[in-house]
Parts: C-alpha cells; sequence; structure tokens
C-alpha cells in the first residue's frame, strides 16, 4: 500500500487526535500488572483501543458525513440524543484529563504553578488551535506527530534491550479481559466517531476531490494511525511488563516516570514531560474541535455557536481538570460502562451497506444493547451490591454482559428479514 504525503500527514494527525493522556498511562501499568501474560493482556486492550477505533474511522470513511449518521437509521431524534451524551462524555472527562495528566507528569515536578493557572494556559492553546481549525491537520501531521513517536520509540528501545530480570506471573485472574475494559479507558472507540468527523471537516475545507479519493484517503490514513498505535501499544505493554519486578506502585503516572527515568536518565524525564504535554494536547483540540464543530452543525452553520462552544469547553476542561487523574479515571468507568457498547455496536452496524443492515436491524440491536448494557453499569457503579445479581447472563462477571445478546439479537433480526422478504416477493401480483 503506498502512501501519499496527504495521506501520510492526515495519517499522523490521525494517530496525534488518537493519542491522548490514557493511550501514554495506561499501556505500561497494564503490562506491569500483566507480567509474563502481557500478550493476552495487549489482545485485549488492542483490541478495544486499536481495532475498534480504526473501524470507526472506516465506518466514517463510508459516510463521509458527521456523527449524527451514526444513530440517524435507528432514529433522528435518538441520533441527537447519543451524538450530545458522547461529546457531552468526551468534554467531561478525557479532555480535563489531558489537563490533569499534564499538570501531574510535566509542571507540578519542575515548576511551582497552581493547577488552575496550569490548565488555564492549557486550554487557551487548545482552544487557539481549535479556532484555527483550517490548519489542524497539517500542524499535527507534520509536526507534533513525528516527535511524539520519536520519544516513544526510543524509551520503548531501550527498555527492550536493557538487562531486567525475567518478568514474574500475572497480578490479574483474566489477562484478555482486563486489557479489554482498561481499553475503554482510553475513550478510543468515543475518539473515532468525534475524530473522524474532525478529519472529514477539515479535509472538506482544503480537499475538493471526490467522494471516493476522500474516503480511500481516510481508509489508508486511518489504517497508517491503526498499525502507529498497535506498536507503540505493543511496546508500551511489553516494557510495563518488563519492569514488574523492579518496582511496586499503585500509580499508572508514577510508573511512567519512573521508566522514563531509568531508560533516559535524568533527562527523560525532561523528554517524558514533552511526549506527555504532546499527547494530551493533541487529543483535547480533536476533542474540543469537534464538540465545537456538532454545535455549529445543529445551529445551521453558525460560526458564532462554533466560538461559543470552544470556549465553554475549554472553560469546562479548565474546572474539571482541578479534581486530579485518579478522580476523572475513576468517575470515567461508570459512564464508560454505559456508553461504550454502544458506541462500539453503531461503529460495527455503518460498516456495513444499507442493503444488509437495515433499519429494524439497528433499532433491535440498539436497544439491546441499551439493556444489557445497564447491568454492568450498575456494577461499575455500585460493585458492592450489585456484584453476583447479574452472573446469569454470559460474560457479565467480566464486565461485557451485552457481547452474547447483541449478536443473538442480531442474527434473529436477519432471520426476522428474512422471512419479511420471502413473504413479499411470494405474494401474487394483482
Amino acid at each position: 500500500m503506498r502512501f501519499s504525503k496527504e495521506t501520510l500527514i492526515t495519517g499522523f494527525a490521525i494517530f496525534s487526535l488518537f493519542f491522548g493522556a490514557g493511550n501514554l498511562i495506561l499501556p505500561p501499568y497494564l503490562g506491569y500488572l500483566a507480567g509474563t501474560n502481557w500478550l493476552w493482556v495487549s489482545l485485549g486492550f488492542c483490541l478495544s483501543a486499536v481495532l475498534i477505533p480504526l473501524l470507526g474511522i472506516f465506518a466514517h470513511a463510508r459516510l463521509q458525513g458527521s456523527m449524527l449518521d451514526f444513530g440517524n437509521k435507528i432514529h433522528p431524534v435518538f441520533s441527537i440524543i447519543f451524538c450530545v451524551l458522547v461529546y457531552l462524555v468526551a468534554i467531561t472527562l478525557p479532555a480535563p484529563r489531558t489537563a490533569s495528566v499534564t499538570y501531574e507528569m510535566a509542571i507540578q515536578p519542575y515548576f511551582e504553578v497552581s493547577s488552575l493557572t496550569s490548565s488555564a494556559v492549557y486550554f487557551g492553546l487548545v482552544l487557539l488551535f481549535a479556532l484555527n481549525r483550517s490548519r489542524l491537520l497539517n500542524a499535527l501531521g507534520k509536526y507534533l506527530t513525528p516527535l511524539l513517536l520519536l520519544i516513544l520509540t526510543t524509551i520503548i528501545c531501550i527498555a527492550i534491550f536493557a538487562e531486567l530480570p525475567p518478568a514474574t506471573a500475572s497480578q490479574l485472574e483474566s489477562p484478555l479481559t482486563s486489557g479489554l475494559l482498561e481499553g475503554y479507558q482510553t475513550f478510543d472507540a468515543i475518539g473515532a466517531i468525534v475524530i473522524g468527523a474532525v478529519v472529514i471537516i477539515s479535509l472538506n475545507l482544503v480537499n475538493t476531490e471526490s467522494h471516493q479519493i476522500k474516503r480511500n484517503l481516510m481508509i489508508k490514513a486511518g489504517s497508517l494511525a491503526g498499525l502507529g498505535l498497535l506498536t507503540i501499544y505493543l511496546g508500551l505493554i511489553y516494557v510495563g511488563s518488563l519492569y514488574v519486578n523492579q518496582t511496586v506502585t499503585d500509580s499508572r503516572t508514577d510508573l511512567l516516570s519512573f521508566l522514563s527515568y531509568d531508560t533516559l536518565g535524568s533527562g527523560g524525564r525532561i523528554l517524558l514531560s514533552i511526549l506527555v504535554s504532546l499527547a494530551c494536547f493533541t487529543t483535547a483540540v480533536g476533542i474540543v474541535t469537534g464538540t465545537s464543530d456538532f454545535i455549529k452543525g445543529l445551529f445551521k452553520n453558525s460560526q458564532r455557536a462554533y466560538i461559543i462552544t470552544a470556549i465553554l469547553a475549554s472553560a469546562l476542561g479548565v474546572l474539571i481538570g482541578q479534581t486530579g487523574v485518579a478522580y476523572i479515571i475513576a468517575v470515567a468507568v461508570p459512564a464508560l460502562s454505559f456508553i461504550y457498547p454502544l458506541v462500539i455496536v453503531l461503529i460495527l452496524l455503518n460498516l456495513f451497506s444499507d442493503r444488509f443492515v437495515s433499519s429494524l436491524i439497528f433499532r433491535l440491536v440498539a436497544l439491546v444493547t441499551i439493556v444489557f448494557s445497564i447491568p454492568d453499569f450498575l456494577v461499575s457503579f455500585n460493585a458492592e451490591n450489585y456484584q453476583g445479581r447479574f452472573s446469569w447472563i454470559p460474560f457479565s462477571d467480566y464486565g461485557v454482559g451485552w457481547i452474547l445478546p447483541v449478536v443473538i439479537t442480531f442474527i434473529i433480526g436477519k432471520i426476522i428479514e428474512h422471512f419479511i422478504d420471502e413473504s413479499k416477493t411470494s405474494k401474487p401480483e394483482n
């Protein structure tokens, strides 16, 4: 597969929009917990943090519209509610988390600056990029992503070739599902449908090519970004597993700081600070831009609505960012347990043509997804009171009780459609 300059720039931009705080701090700690089972945990993590997001970009490439298109086949009102929920989650959880991670790892250790001041400057720059969105893909793809990849690759390569004791057994009871659920915390499935819309609008601003050419461009660029994510995740998880006997920590950020110091020396922490700032910043820009694009579309492409939304989203990021990384991750678990399955299902359904997946299938599968996500939501929200009550649902103990009901519903829906089509064709003409 040959990549043009535009494809490379767009692919790097998609990678940088995806690669934020969670993508950086979660994989090493996951490997640290997995130990010798790092491959199993990598498989689960990459399913939810690479494959599903990549399919989300492919779905956007097919639709070539806005995020509203993901739910329109269910009902336009449902689509608006779904989009509002997704963007609300995006601007209240992953966006503020990027500011918190940046402060805890890149600002607080070196400067006597308050979290509020740091977040204000941070989201001020995010707002500046969001308001100059016509240059967004070019800036991210040409400059920020290559620097990000260079620092990450350096840390991974030095750690891999270091002389370390053999890793011990996993601390995780189920490495595969642990990796899958930890992948939720990257927000990348949500990021795919938010970022995909940003990429489409950005391409339309500078590219007047046909629908098919832009579709092929997005597929190639998305594949390149997915390959980059896969490589970096595998490297970070593996490196984390190598350090399982080196240190004991309950903090994801502390482990990452330890890794950077051990591989790159005293200068490693400075490089890590740059890395964290870049990774977090690009994701925050994507979220604020995507949310502003959505509201602009609801208000008949009003530029005023775009600017007001960007300002409010940035202000909200400053305020929520004061709560800290650990608190934001804890709050995110219940929210993701409910919304993530629906996002995944809508991504998968929108990959198929309208002839294969009808509105009936969309409605049935979405309804069952919502119903069977509620038990996982209740358990994650209040595990002590609800643990064991939903054990009759297959895989519910692993936090993915929605999967089998959704698959069965899809099959039943196709069978119903088959009989409906047969009955129509068998009716004699008057």
